[in-house]
């Protein structure tokens, strides 16, 4: 099953296998260290406030009906909070500049870049440089930036490698970007977390982060051993399969059990994909991953 697959992933920022996630591992820390600060004051003195005040025969607490304002009492409420809002604020606002999906922060130019289409129910990844794709696999080297596109070609999804970086959707017709670093060779676990149908739990992939002599011999592997990635491989790839149904469809006995591998067809596909719902016109059902008239889903 997809646990199985996945077992020994990292897939959490609290396991950060690159800078991002370090960065996002941090913020966490940072923040719930500055919030502790006004609850555990509050776990503390409400149990023992209840316990000294208490109505008892013999009480040692001082008894003042009158009183009903401390100036040192509503600085400290009040001042405190002040100044942990402050600060969570201002940190706030520098790791979300730094951390900006956008930007190209961390790792050794020139970026890789990877073209990413979400489907029903697996991610595409166009190596456009390469001339290579997959599906089920994310191949990355070590230290180098990774510039990621990313839309889709069915419902919106959220593409999320939680060990490398933080979580960004992805729509039809439209682009968003994503930047990410790997800093030791590993393998992670990638995932779509925007539920989306039957095949949802097992939309997920493994990001294998590798020294530059083993991406360049991975590329070679995916060269070799992959297939053409042309209009009607296409259709087959795009209906509304998972992982397993679609590796049963187009899988070869020389690719991993887990992953496909195509070579790229002539022309841009990914910007085929995302030009298709340009036309300001709706696109016929035939021609729409995601629905029984492009290709019959499989029966359950």
């Amino acid at each position: 099953m997809a646990s199985a697959q996945f077992a020994g992933a990292s897939d959490s920022f609290m396991d950060p296998q690159g800078p991002i996630a370090a960065v996002q591992k941090t913020h966490l820390m940072r923040a719930t260290a500055l919030i502790l600060v006004a609850v555990v004051p509050v776990l503390i003195l409400v149990p023992w406030i209840a316990l000294r005040y208490r109505r008892r025969k013999g009480g040692n607490a001082a008894y003042r009906p009158n009183w009903d304002f401390s100036a040192r009492l509503e600085f400290m409420m009040w001042g405190v909070p002040v100044v942990i809002v402050a600060l969570l604020s201002f940190y706030l606002w520098k790791a979300t500049h730094r951390l900006d999906p956008y930007s190209a922060a961390f790792g050794e130019e020139p970026a890789l870049r990877v073209q990413v289409v979400g489907l029903d129910w697996k991610w595409l990844f166009i190596y456009p440089d390469l001339g290579i794709a997959t599906v089920g696999e994310l191949g990355i080297p070590v230290k180098q930036q990774v510039a990621m596109m990313l839309t889709t070609d069915t419902v919106m999804q959220s593409f999320m490698i939680p060990a490398l970086a933080g979580q960004i959707y992805a729509m039809p017709g439209m682009t968003t970007q994503l930047h990410l670093v790997a800093d030791t060779p590993e393998t992670m676990q990638g995932e779509n977390t925007q539920y989306n149908g039957r095949g949802f739990t097992k939309q997920k992939f493994q990001t294998r982060a590798m020294q530059p002599a083993d991406f360049n011999d991975w590329v070679e592997t995916v060269r070799s051993n992959g297939i053409k990635l042309d209009p009607n491989t296409y259709q087959t790839l795009a209906m509304r399969t998972d992982r397993d149904e679609v590796q049963v469809a187009l899988g070869t006995s020389s690719m991993p059990a887990k992953a496909l591998y195509f070579t790229l067809d002539d022309g841009d596909l990914f910007h085929s994909i995302l030009n298709r719902y340009h036309s300001g016109k709706p696109l016929p059902l035939d021609q729409q991953p995601g629905t029984t008239a492009y290709g019959q889903e499989v029966s359950q």
